[in-house]
């Protein structure tokens, strides 16, 4: 899809509502904000998907303390960057069109954002609850404010899931606690033999209240817990957050620190990378693969963990710049160490390519075809392997990605080896801007103390995580505690897509279909 010009886009956009151009402090001129109609948006959204744009979240929030009533948030990605619409809601019955009918990602979102606030999409095809299970009643709502849990009576859990009927089907569940340490989530196949007819997901049995957890933190402690939605995606989420949150405040961020959160955000996507080929060649039986990719793993976060402190990154990014820094020798032997694992992985590579035994199981598995992705959204390296080709990093760059000029990785048959393929690719990739941000690294402070909030602020923030695009919404309240963030992690779009990959493969293949997709429980189960 091609990019638009501003003027050709509030040229549309101005039919449908009251535009407002707002920008980050880091300079970033890709996020737009619109105040839209409940109405409108069905018409709008469809505006959308005929430029070839997607929806990316969906969210509610209760605004009766602010003398209003509810409100929907809508993220749409297009040809101008990340469109953020806002449409107000009655206080007593808070309904807004079904947006599902025209991107279908956004049906688990909306039962969602029904289950967090009883806020309805009118003509939705799918009102089950999504969230709710038995943690609460169903005339209760956590995310209003004025929700106060009491000892009550629970529903019993039945979820309506779809039955496939015939001669020879049966039922496999599996789940929602696993036999690894892996996080719960329920998966219903419907099969013939050992080949799977249908694949139904249910999610969200570890329910932690994280946005509710939010509301009146200060920003410092928002940042910590914004990287904990998804611990694999700690930076991105992270930097998303404090990304919002300065905008919000109009606060500034040194040169220096923009670009040291860009190298922990490479560096991030490398070790989840190097973890899940290393996975991958596992469940197709070549363990030598997931010794090999785990042994560079751990001595990759080991190295974090002596440049920076931690080994996953924890808590470096904070409001207004960075918490550590990193000095000459350590830029030497980041350096070096990117050189010496690039060689490495090159020789894996070539091991995983020979290989055909790999390559049978990788070829013409877990296929979502380019069409389907577009329709229903794939986004992130799944979706790049389904000629989904959407990198913020490289079509709507942030800085400093503005100066590295970003590669992006592609592949088209939608396979386990198509998504392998992306990965390998982002592994090089990512190395290759490790060393020239690290070459470039700037002189200069790592952070800039924010500036007292006076009023009731607003801010977005959106940064390409390793799986795909991380958002995080951030409202200050007056007194400058956090009023209301919704963190979006990518896997809400691509977990449908996960069933679609399934159909028609076998019982066995699942999970090295599940783990070519990895995608995070927690990251949706807010």
């Amino acid at each position: 899809m091609e990019k638009r010009s501003e003027a050709e886009f509030r040229g549309t956009a101005k039919r449908l509502g009251d535009v407002e151009l707002t920008l980050t402090p880091q300079g970033h001129e890709a996020i737009w904000r619109f105040a839209l109609d409940a109405d409108r948006l069905p018409s709008f959204a469809q505006g959308i998907q005929d430029e070839g744009g997607q929806l990316l979240a969906l969210w509610g929030s209760d605004d009766r303390h602010l003398n209003r009533g509810f409100a929907v948030h809508v993220a749409f990605l297009s040809s101008v960057g990340l469109i953020w619409t806002t449409s107000a809601l009655a206080p007593d019955a808070p309904v807004y069109p079904d947006l599902a009918h025209v991107f279908p990602q956004a049906d688990r979102m909306q039962r969602a954002t029904f289950d967090l606030l009883g806020i309805k999409a009118e003509g939705a095809l799918d009102t089950r609850k999504w969230l709710r299970h038995s943690a609460w009643n169903e005339d209760e709502f956590p995310l209003r404010k004025d929700f106060s849990p009491r000892p009550s009576p629970l529903a019993v859990d039945a979820y309506p899931f779809i039955r496939v009927e015939g001669d020879g089907v049966h039922e496999i569940a599996v789940g929602p606690i696993h036999a690894g340490t892996i996080e719960p989530g329920h998966f219903r196949f419907s099969v013939i033999g050992d080949r799977i007819l249908k694949l139904e997901q249910r999610l969200g049995y570890t329910h932690q209240g994280v946005e509710k957890r939010f509301e009146g933190l200060d920003l410092a402690t928002g940042a910590k817990l914004s990287g904990r939605v998804s611990g694999d995606s700690h930076t991105a989420f992270t930097w998303a957050y404090c990304m919002a949150v300065e905008q919000a405040t109009h606060g500034r961020v040194p040169e220096r620190a923009l670009w040291l959160r860009a190298l922990f955000l490479e560096i991030e996507r490398v070790a989840n990378h190097l973890g899940d080929l290393g996975y991958l060649g596992n469940d197709a039986a070549l363990s030598f693969g997931f010794m090999q990719f785990w042994r560079l793993r751990e001595t990759w976060l080991r190295q974090s963990a002596s440049l920076f402190g931690h080994r996953y990154l924890f808590d470096r990014i904070v409001p207004g710049g960075v918490a550590c820094d990193l000095n000459e020798s350590g830029q030497v032997e980041l350096i070096a160490s990117a050189d010496r694992l690039e060689i490495e992985v090159c020789e894996l590579k070539a091991i995983y390519d020979e290989h055909a035994g790999l390559q049978d199981r990788f070829a013409h598995t877990g296929v979502v075809k380019p069409a389907m992705a577009a329709r229903l959204g794939l986004t992130g390296l799944a979706g790049r392997a389904s000629a989904q080709a959407w990198d913020i990093r490289a079509q709507f760059p942030q800085a400093p990605y503005d100066q590295l000029d970003v590669n992006m990785a592609t592949a088209r048959k939608g396979d386990v080896l198509a998504r392998v393929e992306v990965r390998f690719a982002e592994v090089h990739e990512s190395l290759r801007l490790i060393r020239e941000i690290v070459k470039r690294l700037p002189s200069g402070a790592i952070h800039t103390p924010l500036e007292a909030v006076h009023g009731v602020c607003e801010g977005l923030g959106w940064v390409a995580g390793w799986r795909g695009e991380v958002l995080v919404a951030v409202r200050i309240g007056a007194e400058g505690k956090l009023d209301r963030v919704h963190p979006h992690d990518p896997s809400w779009q691509n977990w449908p897509l996960l069933e679609v990959g399934t159909l028609g493969n076998i019982v066995p293949d699942f999970p090295l279909i599940n783990k070519s997709f990895n995608l995070s429980y927690s990251g949706q189960d807010l």
